[in-house]
């Protein structure tokens, strides 16, 4: 089988130990890799599927965190298959499009495709982070806001696109989404561009007093940085110096880590934690590094249990 063939080659060539899962779709596959630990090889065919389910806390579903699952708790849902036999309707009525795909998935409906290629090719990009707990901080917010916009621009940039429109969404604590549409002067992937959009953006869509746990930002209408078009009224010079500077801050960051430089703008992020309370702030993967790893430069391989 193909994937003992993975588990064998992963401990001869890099010495630890995996587990994995195989089922019809990716989130029941990411219930069986769990299974059995350490070195486990679940399979969990269509007709067993419940069997998986039946006791699995909804919180330990890929996907779904803290807030999500005291919300559906609140609807007598206290496992995956609780979740997972609820109708149809209930899940387009009460949850967004993230939560209806993974119900899809531990029905045994593969959503999300497997992808073994590298995608090379965007039409948007988008990145959004929830914190917990919720803040009605207006500055936090715009902090958690523009870092969202910083690694949007970092990653198009990386494909050396340009966005022509800026899009923006606050999540509140009942999980009830504004968001807003903006168009850009000029089509760009520098943050310092965009920060003055953003900022009239966020006037427009957040509420004094409204606790918020997410904030998102989408680059739309992107198109290669090649093809973008200077008008008489560009600043060129000062367009070509910011180039320079956030060449140097990618090339910091390829070699110091993400966020090695950023702006001032997202710096509140830094000062507070994202996660507080029992879950914590700093990943597992970041607190055990492999041989020859440093805190600013990881392999990108999530963390195993490893045999000694």
């Amino acid at each position: 089988m193909i994937a003992g063939q993975i588990q064998d080659t992963m401990g001869k060539e890099l010495g630890f130990t995996v587990s994995i899962g195989v089922s019809l779709s990716k989130v029941l596959a990411k219930v069986a890799s769990k299974w059995k630990k350490p070195h486990g090889l679940t399979l969990v065919p269509g007709g067993d599927i419940h069997l998986y389910l039946q006791k699995l806390p909804i919180e330990k579903v890929w996907g779904i965190g803290p807030n999500t699952s005291a919300y559906l708790r609140k609807f007598g849902i206290s496992t995956a298959l609780d979740y997972a036999r609820k109708g149809e309707e209930f899940v387009k009525e009460r949850l967004s499009k993230p939560y209806r795909e993974i119900w899809q998935e531990l029905n045994g409906h593969s959503v999300y495709p497997v992808v073994t290629e590298s995608k090379s090719s965007y039409q948007s990009i988008s990145k959004a982070k929830t914190f917990t707990p919720p803040s009605h901080d207006e500055a936090f917010v715009l902090a958690q806001l523009s870092k969202n916009l910083e690694a949007a621009c970092i990653k198009a940039r990386r494909y050396k696109l340009a966005a022509c429109r800026l899009i923006l969404f606050l999540r509140t604590q009942d999980f009830r989404s504004a968001g807003v549409e903006l168009s850009l002067d000029r089509p760009s992937a520098f943050p310092s561009d965009l920060f003055v959009h953003l900022k009239e953006g966020f006037k427009t869509i957040f509420h004094s007093g409204t606790l918020y746990r997410q904030t998102g930002v989408v680059l739309a209408g992107l198109k290669p940085e090649r093809n973008v078009q200077f008008t008489l009224f560009d600043d060129t010079a000062r367009i070509e110096k910011m180039a320079r500077v956030y060449s140097a801050v990618d090339e910091l960051s390829a070699k110091y880590g993400k966020y090695a430089v950023h702006h001032g703008a997202s710096l509140q992020t830094k000062l507070q934690v994202r996660h507080e309370g029992e879950r914590g702030d700093v990943p597992q993967r970041v607190k055990e590094l492999f041989k020859g790893e440093n805190n600013r430069q990881r392999l990108g391989l999530p963390v195993w249990k490893i045999d000694v």
